[in-house]
């Protein structure tokens, strides 16, 4: 089958399942042919080999498969990463937080850092290659996502400054002068797409209401008094989380938006 051929049944096999059937039909045979679009539109007629494992492809996908799960690949801060299925693909927004981080990381002239939740290991990966500086430790409660944020790592050249834990919170880790997290933030409450339900629900739930997890988070930065805490939240969870502070004595704290002008997360200073 032609290139052309092969988007056109692609896109039909995708079209009661993902909203934009046609541009991932595209995105997964570019993945498959290891080529770009510009390659795709200009050599339509080009026979595609191996046309049943791209098919497998696609019927995975039809049944909400997660792309990243499907290509082993996910973009984020313009890097590619290696994903895997069983680990939380992280979101375009969660750059803000790096961006955050790195911030703090200058504003106070940090050195250490610890990550709660680190999953495929983007932030603290990213944070190594802006802050070189820095010593990490991250931490993951799953053992499927501190390997994959160890081959990561190991892919931008920075295992020898990131420390990856396999445990709870910070169980077992020294108090870090900056401390972030993308934690579990969703209420189990809400109504999520068949695709995101396919991700790992540790890494998504955070408890009933969904600020759980937060506000743990919170206290333990309080109680180890670290110099700030930079979080990502849910984008209806800044009244609560805002009575939480002010119920805590906690006073100096922002919280910022994401690209679309939505609440995304907050910076606690000590």
């Amino acid at each position: 089958m032609t290139i052309r051929e092969v988007l056109r049944q692609s896109a039909s096999m995708l079209s009661k399942s993902v909203k934009n059937p046609k541009k991932e039909a595209m995105i997964l045979l570019r993945e498959w042919l290891k080529k770009d679009d510009i390659f795709l539109a200009a050599h339509d007629d080009f026979e595609v080999n191996d046309i049943d494992g791209f098919f497998e492809w696609v019927k995975q996908r039809a049944e909400h498969t997660p792309l990243e799960y499907i290509t082993q690949k996910v973009s984020f801060y313009s890097r590619e990463f290696i994903m895997k299925e069983g680990v939380l693909a992280p979101r375009p927004e969660t750059e803000i937080l790096v961006d955050k981080t790195v911030e703090l990381i200058k504003e106070y002239k940090a050195s250490r850092v610890a990550e709660i939740g680190t999953g495929s290991g983007v932030i603290s990966i990213m944070t190594a290659l802006l802050a070189p500086q820095i010593q990490i430790d991250a931490t993951d409660i799953s053992r499927k996502a501190v390997e994959l944020a160890k081959l990561n790592a190991q892919k931008f050249g920075v295992e020898d400054r990131i420390k990856f834990h396999l445990t709870t919170f910070l169980d077992g880790v020294c108090a870090p002068q900056i401390l972030v997290s993308n934690p579990p933030y969703i209420s189990k409450k809400e109504r999520l797409e068949e695709h995101v339900l396919n991700e790992p629900h540790i890494a998504l739930f955070g408890g009933e209401q969904g600020d759980e997890i937060l506000k743990e988070i919170v206290l333990l930065a309080k109680k180890l008094g670290v110099l700030a805490l930079a979080c990502e939240m849910g984008y209806d969870q800044k009244e609560s989380m805002k009575s939480f502070f002010e119920d805590n004595s906690i006073k100096n704290y922002c919280f910022y938006r994401d690209l679309s002008g939505l609440d995304r997360g907050f910076i606690i200073k000590g």
